[in-house]
């Protein structure tokens, strides 16, 4: 009784600030999803919390919202959740931090056609080494390492060659996820060394 009663008067409150009018432009926005697993009807299911979180025209930090899924994460949930930014009155993103998750760069674009898209390092990596032995992670690392810490973008796709050079071979799927995601993984290339810390990757 106590739970539901705290449930009541929060509610609204939560209700409000989800709804709440956003600022028309901002700079830069981290798009993620937090994955669980309920467990309902005697089965487990997964579930994803979508969470944006956005920095404003003023460098501050703002969770915009959280949408909560009823299935796995998906592009498709992700593009009703542009549209309710959109909605609630964002007119441009200049970079979104995205995942590698298929769709969600197009679902992105198609609710802010030039908004431009940073995929995350962290994701990309991690996506790499899941085809990669024991053995070869810390050597096939370090030229990872290579790429996304290099000083200008020529270096980086000079890393990159050299990357297909001594791994291609062996881990081709590993290196061609690289090689034809470039585009958006090399966006932060464009910017300060400031702007790259806070683009490179949605994990904040």
């Amino acid at each position: 009784a106590t739970i539901s009663a705290i449930t009541n008067q929060v509610m609204p409150l939560v209700e409000r600030w989800q709804n709440r009018p956003l600022a028309a432009h901002y700079p830069i926005i981290y798009l993620d999803a937090i994955h669980y697993k309920l467990r309902k009807d005697h089965k487990v299911e997964n579930r994803a919390i979508y969470i944006v979180l956005a920095v404003g025209l003023d460098g501050y930090k703002d969770v915009l919202g959280h949408w909560v899924s009823d299935g796995e994460e998906g592009a498709s949930f992700w593009l009703g959740v542009v549209t309710d930014l959109k909605n609630r009155g964002v007119q441009d993103v200049f970079i979104a931090c995205i995942d590698g998750l298929k769709g969600f760069k197009e679902a992105i674009q198609s609710v802010f056609p030039y908004t431009i898209i940073q995929r995350c390092v962290i994701h990309q990596i991690r996506f790499s080494l899941k085809y990669v032995t024991w053995k070869d992670r810390k050597a096939l690392a370090q030229d990872l390492k290579a790429i996304y810490q290099a000083s200008t973008r020529d270096a980086a796709e000079t890393a990159l060659l050299d990357l297909a050079e001594t791994w291609g071979d062996k881990y081709a799927i590993a290196v061609r996820s690289w090689e034809n995601n470039w585009e958006d993984l090399a966006t932060m290339f464009d910017y300060t060394p400031e702007i790259r810390r806070l683009i490179y990757t949605t994990n904040l």
